[in-house]
């Protein structure tokens, strides 16, 4: 009797529900090349219609995914941007303009000697399916800019097509809380608003 009861409890120990294990993650690196990361920041002050808003795109950063087939979570996003690789696109400004604005970037803004990267690292993420590969997902994580962290939301549809994964959201923040100062003009009557939008549309490869 004892024989069988041994039998038994080494027959279950290797049954197919004692050996299930969590489904394995897929893993996207970052294709900077086909992927964008850019940040808006608008106009404000008493003469605020004198002047332009800045569209910011980060020419060097990586990052990756890992998710979960089928179901998207378990779930993470790491994402490093250059700062020192943040230069202004606005059509409104001329190339010698931009080139004020960029210097002002580095020496008065994010300071990358200082500061180097621009980092996102996910606590938590939830999604659910759209059907056809999309997925809206909820990524909760750490954002660490100029040297101060803090927690952000970020909505992000996630589209999945053979090896490519393509993840698109947007965020913003208040630049104060992140002690990112800004420049202004006309004695501080024309500045940059105090909020900061955030937006990417990046491609990874598996």
């Amino acid at each position: 009797m004892r024989t069988i009861i041994i039998g038994l409890i080494l027959a279950a120990l290797v049954s197919p529900v004692a050996l299930a294990v969590a489904p394995a993650t897929v893993i996207y690196n970052l294709d900077a090349s086909q992927s964008k990361f850019m940040a808006h920041a608008s106009r404000s002050g008493l003469l605020w219609f004198k002047g332009k808003s800045h569209h910011l795109a980060a020419s060097e950063f990586t990052g990756q995914v890992e998710i979960t087939p089928d179901t998207i979570t378990p779930a993470s996003l790491r994402l490093v941007v250059k700062a020192a690789s943040l230069h202004e696109t606005g059509a409104e400004f001329t190339e010698p303009q931009k080139q004020i604005i960029n210097k002002e970037l580095k020496d008065i803004v994010l300071h990358p000697d200082q500061y180097p990267d621009i980092t996102f690292q996910s606590t938590n993420v939830t999604a659910k399916t759209s059907g056809g590969g999309r997925y809206e997902v909820q990524i909760d994580g750490n954002l660490t800019l100029h040297g101060v962290t803090k927690r952000v939301t970020i909505p992000t549809v996630v589209t999945l097509s053979g090896d490519t994964l393509r993840a698109v959201g947007k965020f913003s923040i208040d630049r104060d809380d992140f002690k990112v100062k800004a420049t202004s003009a006309f004695h501080g009557l024309v500045r940059v608003d105090d909020d900061v939008k955030f937006e990417f549309d990046i491609i990874g490869r598996r």
